[in-house]
């Protein structure tokens, strides 16, 4: 089983996952949702860029520029076999009722 290295830095994992659960979102909000620099964000988005993962998008707020990401039909299907190889890994997708051990 292997863990797609594009995905699995953590930064791009963070990136990735809250990207996963939105059609876009603007470079500020991943930013600050994060609790991430610029210049960091930048770098992982620009790799998952370059992977064919993620689309940036630039333009404008009236004056102001403006940047947003989003993840590509690649970027979703890899995230998804991400997803799939860490339940593989652990086993079993995690449940709300913790298992008891009797002895």
């Amino acid at each position: 089983m292997n863990l797609d290295p594009v995905i699995h830095a953590p930064v791009r994992l963070q990136i990735v996952s809250l990207l996963a659960a939105a059609t876009e979102a603007e470079f500020s909000f991943v930013r600050d949702s994060l609790e991430i620099s610029d210049s960091v964000l930048s770098k992982h988005a620009s790799a998952l860029e370059n992977a064919g993962y993620a689309h940036i998008r630039k333009g404008h707020v009236g004056k102001r520029p403006r940047t947003w990401l989003k993840l590509t039909d690649q970027g979703r299907a890899a995230f998804a076999d991400y997803v799939t190889t860490l339940q593989q890994i652990v086993g079993h997708p995690l449940t709300t009722e913790p298992h008891q051990r009797t002895a």
